[in-house]
């Protein structure tokens, strides 16, 4: 899988399946035409990688899909973001041309990288960036998202004007973090893990595009990056009384057009999992919520087992669930990948739960697996949601 940098680990999430297939038992010679995946001419010649542009797909059995990705000139392997183990791509005897044939299923929108010798790489044929080193790739019957720009490797993700040093007493050291106000500004939507929303997924532009829409009513996002995931998502109040009595009034002395009364607190894997506590253990500060993949498996015992989400689904937000009076006041929206199967047993019980005390809920299913880029879309809509 991607390394930590995209935000949060493996175990955040479901162990890794084993690798997909790719073709490594089909002559060299029967592999030579890729004209069937749209790509004519002689492999390894100028003329091809003139033209190449990959991932390329064509229909797999089962109602899946089979994508061909290329890479020039040395060995490499894909790396997928929590999807699948690495795949080695095959040389084409007596070219430059190595290439991977990779059975994916319906709807899955997935990032990955080439790891090379010389480090990690975006797909050089892939327009999809996510960054300066991160590809995305996406069956063709997976949802469009019509409100996130297509941006290459080399391109530089517009950044918030905005930017506030924020020093914390409760959590310690120095962060920085950047608000947008979208359409004049409105409901304060704070997004955690807010470094990836800037620097390889550009929430600004998005939230910009569907506010234009019509979508989504104007909003200030804040993004506020995280130093220790684990640490701070882990169901601990020093997080949200750091943010309730710090942060938020830093936001409210800058200037920026905003209404804190109506805040949005969106969060994924490990950051679902905060969002959702902060309902529940600061009602006072935070009523609506968009989930996306919440590590719902979460509780001390669960972080420190070998097989984290083998135990009781739910984990501690399940148990505080249980015993919780009552959600009237809560608006939360919860989504997770649709390939996310040992997910979904944790996810399906906690949004019952969050139902039956009396929360008003919104369940849906992304096109992907524990990434980034198939939640990108639900983050629009179930903010919009959010504030009703």
């Amino acid at each position: 899988m991607l390394p930590a940098a995209e935000g949060f680990r493996a175990g955040d999430g479901p162990p890794l399946p084993a690798a997909p297939l790719h073709a490594d038992s089909t002559k060299d010679a029967e592999l030579a035409d890729f004209s069937c995946f749209g790509l004519p001419g002689i492999p390894g010649s100028e003329a091809f990688w003139a033209s190449a542009r990959t991932p390329a797909p064509v229909p797999g059995p089962d109602g899946g899909w089979t994508l061909l990705f290329l890479w020039r000139g040395s060995p490499a392997s894909l790396v997928f973001e929590s999807w699948s183990e690495p795949v080695p791509l095959r040389r084409l005897a007596g070219t430059d041309c190595w290439y991977a044939q990779v059975a994916m299923p319906a709807r899955l929108r997935v990032t990955y990288q080439l790891l090379a010798d010389d480090g990690a790489h975006a797909d050089p044929l892939n327009p999809a960036g996510a960054g300066g080193d991160r590809s995305l790739a996406a069956t063709p019957d997976a949802p469009p998202q019509p409100h996130w720009p297509v941006l290459g490797a080399d391109d530089v993700l517009p950044l918030p004007r905005t930017r506030l040093r924020w020093t914390s007493d409760r959590l310690g050291g120095r962060r920085t973090v950047r608000v947008h106000p979208t359409g004049g500004g409105g409901p304060l939507v704070l997004l955690l893990d807010g470094d990836d929303w800037l620097h390889l997924h550009p929430a600004s532009t998005a939230f910009d595009s569907a506010v234009a829409a019509g979508e989504l009513e104007p909003v200030t996002l804040v993004f506020l990056p995280v130093k220790d995931r684990e640490a701070e998502f882990g169901c601990r109040p020093a997080l949200w009384e750091a943010v309730r009595d710090e942060l938020l009034p830093l936001v409210a002395e800058s200037g920026v057009p905003a209404d804190p009364g109506r805040l949005v607190v969106a969060g994924q894997s490990l950051g679902g999992l905060s969002a959702l506590y902060a309902a529940l253990e600061f009602p006072g500060l935070v009523s609506r919520v968009a989930v996306q993949s919440g590590s719902f498996w979460w509780s001390p015992e669960a972080a420190r087992a070998a097989d984290p989400l083998g135990r009781a689904p739910g984990g501690a937000l399940a148990a505080r669930l249980r015993e919780h009076p009552g959600l009237s006041g809560l608006r939360v929206a919860f989504d997770v990948g649709e390939h996310e199967r040992r997910m979904l047993p944790h996810c399906e019980v906690v949004e019952s739960l969050a139902e039956a005390a009396g929360a008003a809920v919104r369940v849906s299913r992304s096109p992907s697996g524990h990434d980034r880029a198939g939640w990108r879309h639900a983050l629009l809509r179930d903010v919009a949601w959010a504030l009703g």
